[in-house]
């Protein structure tokens, strides 16, 4: 009998379509299982409720500026949106990955037919889905307090839908979280954030659509007045969720063999190189007349030549490098962009999201080399 021709025989390419499937699979429930034990760190829920506390209270903090003040407080909230969550990004990483890795917990994972580079992609992909919750979440708290806008005169009114349907969608989260926890012991920290990602999307839909009167509008009216100021935001929003993302590729990398103190650190410090690296790289263009179409392999060839001093250009020729290793977050930033009235266009957006693609795969590419050999038994 010739065992190629049994009934029962498989081909090749259904063996390899199994083992993809398989793979996928594994892939999958990693990824649900990350992000899953992403939302029940209270540390989580402290975050997005600080930031949402931090964006409520900027309508009040940018009423003092002698320009326009609603221009700082889509500054502010950008800003605040984007240092939450790239502390979410650190704390979250070393709570589902460092933690695991001490713990020994891994081995219950890799110990199975589950390679460590499939292991890697899917704590990066359930990290990224739980910062996107936590992100979507602080975008709808400051769209709501740019709808508001900031009260600069005693005639100004409250905007009474945005105060009582998005305090009411986080009492109503609160409410059933607590009940939940009593009364069936679930979790308080991931009910609480599935409810408000209900209610808060609810309560935005509906200031949409019910202007400061309670009169019903057109769901677009907010998004073109101003100038389109607001569909601005909503696509610099896209911009910094793209930096974040980023940022959450190094804190995973850095908690493969590090400790939260130490990857909270690495992130701080990437934010800070990544938007002063640009900077840097200008002001030496400028000190050493280097046009700006000069590319980097031949900026360094002109401060090696330079005529100046050996300690400068060990300065200059580091700063360089910088430039060409870290992350430019000055790419992803678009608050200037944005209160300055000029508009961010489909090509750049794209533009910067193949740049983000490029980054991501290469930080994952790197935190996948360092738990390659890392030591879990």
């Amino acid at each position: 009998m010739i065992r190629a021709d049994h009934p029962t025989d498989k081909p090749p390419r259904f063996a390899h379509t199994d083992k993809t499937t398989a793979m996928f699979q594994q892939l999958i429930t990693i990824a649900q299982n990350t992000f899953t034990e992403s939302i029940r760190q209270p540390i989580f829920v402290v975050l997005i409720l600080l930031g949402s506390l931090a964006m409520v209270i900027n309508p009040q903090l940018a009423a003092y500026t002698m320009e326009d003040d609603n221009k700082l407080l889509i500054d502010m909230g950008l800003s605040t949106i984007f240092l939450v969550s790239l502390m979410l990004a650190a704390f979250t990483a070393t709570g589902v990955f460092s933690n695991e890795i001490e713990n020994k917990t891994v081995l219950t994972v890799v110990s199975k037919p589950v390679g460590r580079p499939l292991f890697v992609i899917g704590k990066y992909i359930g990290i990224s889905a739980a910062i996107a919750t936590a992100f979507f979440l602080l975008s709808i708290v400051l769209m709501l307090t740019i709808r508001h806008r900031v009260m600069t005169t005693a005639s100004d009114h409250f905007d009474m839908p945005v105060l009582l349907l998005g305090f009411g969608a986080a009492l109503v989260a609160l409410i059933v979280a607590t009940v939940a926890n009593y009364l069936y012991a679930r979790v308080f920290s991931s009910t609480f954030t599935v409810c408000l990602l209900i209610t808060q999307t609810v309560a935005f839909a509906l200031v949409m659509v019910i202007d400061k009167t309670w009169t019903l509008q057109s769901p677009l009216t907010d998004f073109i007045a101003h100038d389109g100021e607001l569909w601005q935001v909503v696509v610099g929003l896209g911009l910094v969720f793209q930096a974040v993302l980023v940022l959450t590729g190094v804190a995973v990398a850095a908690s493969t063999r590090l400790g939260q103190v130490m990857t909270l650190l690495i992130c701080v410090g990437v934010f800070l190189l990544g938007l002063a690296s640009n900077s840097l790289s200008q002001m030496i263009n400028m000190r050493l007349s280097i046009p700006a179409s000069t590319d980097y392999y031949q900026s360094l060839s002109v401060i090696f030549h330079a005529d100046i001093a050996l300690y400068q250009k060990t300065i200059y020729t580091a700063a360089k490098l910088l430039y060409m290793v870290v992350p430019n977050l000055q790419f992803f930033w678009s608050a200037d962009a944005i209160t300055q009235g000029t508009p961010i266009t489909v090509g750049l957006f794209a533009l910067v999201s193949g740049y983000a693609a490029l980054q991501i795969v290469a930080v994952i590419a790197i935190a996948i080399a360092l738990f390659q050999n890392r030591e879990v038994g």
